[in-house]
């Protein structure tokens, strides 16, 4: 379970950087709101949850 990264994950960095391509403007794991949103748009009042494979027990080459 150490090996497992809760933050800055490839998927969570993929979407990061598309989202500030398309001009959006975020904040990261807001500790204030119920469930630690990985990002929060605040002016959409908008939260992202980045769920990997290994939460979800996907089979896929990157769940081991």
């Amino acid at each position: 379970m150490a090996s497992i990264k809760s933050k800055n994950t490839k998927p969570e960095l993929k979407i990061r950087k598309k989202l500030h391509h398309l001009g959006f403007r975020y904040r990261l794991y807001d500790k204030n709101l119920p469930g630690c949103p990985d990002l929060v748009l605040p002016k959409y009042k908008v939260v992202i949850f980045v769920q990997g494979c290994f939460w979800h027990f996907h089979n896929c080459k990157h769940f081991r």
